[in-house]
Order: structure tokens, then sequence, then C-alpha cells
């Protein structure tokens, strides 16, 4: 363990002006064993944070309280590196701080994610910036991969809707319980999932009092993700299915999940396995009850429940996760403290 006192980590955050990226920065403030040692932006470089975001910027110390541009960021060598970036931005942006040898980088871009260069190409519509780190990067869903996190230097942050579904998908998978064939997500979730930019489809005159789905028909680039960690867990390939949502309030995701029941398994063999699997996990909770976004706002927490539907072999899955923490800022930063052997759940509860 760090000594607070005498020794926080050096932290740096390319992208800060984004959602994901004042996020974390407020997380950042109330972290003990922290030290912000600069705050970057291409866009809003020499721009006080406080003009961008008045209430979190007046908190920032006076010599990191002005946004500086990437290049000057690159120069620098903290302990730990957050990248806000887009994908195809970060891999690059990420580099020379994977070359310093010294500093550890959570990446919340999709780049890193995906263990397959070609699936990636595609997906992305992209060829990869910097295939050779692929090998190199952990998927970074902390509760499942928390070994490999606390000895990488490169993690890929997953994104909100598979954190929603894998969560409490692959201990099933895992434990035999349900099949790897026939799975199903329903998933919807708040605008603040689009980013700060504002669209057409994501502006408040066009969301409001409005439900819709969108990326239908297997079309929306976080399925390969959801299927290559599925996979992992159930040993064969995966094909589900993945329908998004968006839904009218700032934030939240909730995940409608539909599986087959393997032949003897019950619902109450699914409660034990997740209790079983995330036994020591503070932030993934199953539940009795049906669980709702509010139950999880401004939360670090996943939480599930499990419902068999009677007269079937069907077991019916609703989890929950506030896409801006567990699903980004957030499991970015329980990842930050598992690979520097620190509490887990620090500037987090």
């Amino acid at each position: 363990m760090l000594n607070f006192v005498s020794m926080k980590l050096s932290v740096g955050i390319l992208g800060a002006t984004g959602l994901t990226g004042v996020e974390l920065v407020r997380l950042l403030l109330r972290h003990p064993g922290v030290e912000i040692a600069w705050i970057s932006s291409e866009s809003q470089a020499g721009t006080a944070y406080a003009k961008v975001y008045p209430g979190v910027g007046a908190r920032l110390s006076p010599s990191v309280a002005t946004l500086i541009p990437m290049e000057q960021a690159q120069k620098t060598a903290p302990d730990a590196v957050f990248s806000c970036l887009p994908h195809a931005a970060s891999a690059d942006a990420i580099e020379p701080f994977l070359n310093n040898g010294k500093t550890k980088v959570i990446d919340l871009s999709a780049d890193y994610r995906l263990a397959e260069v070609a699936v990636y190409n595609t997906t992305y519509a992209h060829a990869h910036p910097h295939p050779e780190r692929i090998r190199d990067a952990v998927y970074g869903l902390t509760e499942v991969h928390r070994d490999a996190v606390a000895k990488t230097r490169l993690v890929a942050n997953p994104g909100c809707y598979p954190t929603s579904i894998l969560l409490p998908l692959i201990p099933l998978l895992r434990a035999g319980i349900v099949s790897p064939a026939g799975l199903i997500a329903d998933s919807k979730s708040g605008v603040s999932g689009a980013g700060r930019k504002a669209t057409e489809g994501t502006h408040f005159f066009f969301v409001n009092e409005n439900f819709s789905a969108y990326k239908v028909a297997n079309t929306h680039r976080h399925l390969p993700e959801i299927a290559e960690q599925l996979a992992g867990a159930a040993d064969v390939d995966v094909a589900p299915v993945f329908t998004p949502h968006l839904v009218p309030m700032e934030r939240g995701i909730l995940s409608t999940i539909y599986a087959d029941l393997l032949p003897g398994k019950t619902e109450s063999d699914a409660f034990a396995a997740w209790e079983k699997f995330y036994a020591g996990s503070p932030f993934v909770r199953p539940v009795r009850d049906l669980p709702s976004t509010a139950d999880v706002t401004r939360t670090n927490e996943c939480r599930f429940a499990a419902r068999a539907i009677a007269g079937t072999n069907k077991l019916l899955i609703v989890s929950v996760i506030d896409n801006m923490v567990k699903g980004a800022s957030g499991q970015a930063l329980q990842n930050m403290n598992v690979m520097f052997g620190l509490d887990e759940t620090l500037g987090l509860v």
C-alpha cells in the first residue's frame, strides 16, 4: 500500500473536457492517494477548467487549473494517465507514455478492447494505429480480470453496455448455468452515453418524451466486444443478439438479458453462482428484488437479479449500472487502484 501522506500517485487526464473526463476529475479529487498532475484538451488548451466546468474546476489547485495541450502533456511521465479520447486518437496519444517505461495507462476508448486486429478494423472502419500493442492490453472488467489488471501497464476500459451485460452473464457461462446459444440483451441508456457534443439524435428537443431503439439488428459497435468476452467465458463462439435503446434521462443503463437455463439448472443456481463468483467484490451486487437505475446512480455498482420464466427454460436477468461511473470513469479508477495495489474502493465510496 502507498503512504498517502508522503507518496501520492501523480495522474494525468487526456480529453478532460468530455463527459467521462469531468466525471473522472470529480472522482480523482476525492481520492486520498492521488494528485492530479495535469488535465489536457486539444480543443480548449489554455482555458481554465472552471470556465468549462465551474463547480469542478473551482476545486482544482491553481497549478493544474488550466487545460494544457496534448503535446505538453506527452513530455511528462506521471504514474498514471487516463485517456478519455475517441478511438484511434487515443491509441496514438498514449504511445509516449507507454514508451517511457514508467507510466501506467487506462484507456477509456475502444482501441484496445478487442483482441483481433481484423475485428477492430472492421468494427471501427479504420486500421488500428498500433496493432502491436493489442497483445499487451488487458480488458479491464475489473471483477473478472482483476489479477491480469494488477500486472499490466495498459488497461482497456470496457464499454458501458458491455459492462452491464458481461458482469451477470460471465459467471453463469463459466459455471454452466446457462447456454451460450440464444443469448439476447435488450439495453437502455441515458443520453450521456452519447457524449458531450449534441446531435439531432441526442438533442433535448428530440429525446425528451421519446424512447427509441438504434443500431438494431446487431450493428452496434459494442457487440464484438460483448461476443468476444462471452466466448472467453463459455470457451465456444457466442453470437448474442444486442439491441440498444435511448431513454430520455441523463444517465444510467438497464439491460434486460434472456438466456436458456441448461438442463437441471434453476434461478437459485444462478444466484448461487453469482454470490460465489463475486464474493469479496465490493461493487457487484446480485440482489433478490429487480433493480432500477436509481439504485446505482452516481455509484460504481452493478446490480442484477434473475427470474426464471414459468413453463420455459428461460432465465430473465435485469442488470443496472451508472454508465458514467461503472460504465466508464468509475471502472477506470477502480482499475487504476488495482494496477497500483491500492484498496479497490478508494475514491469510489
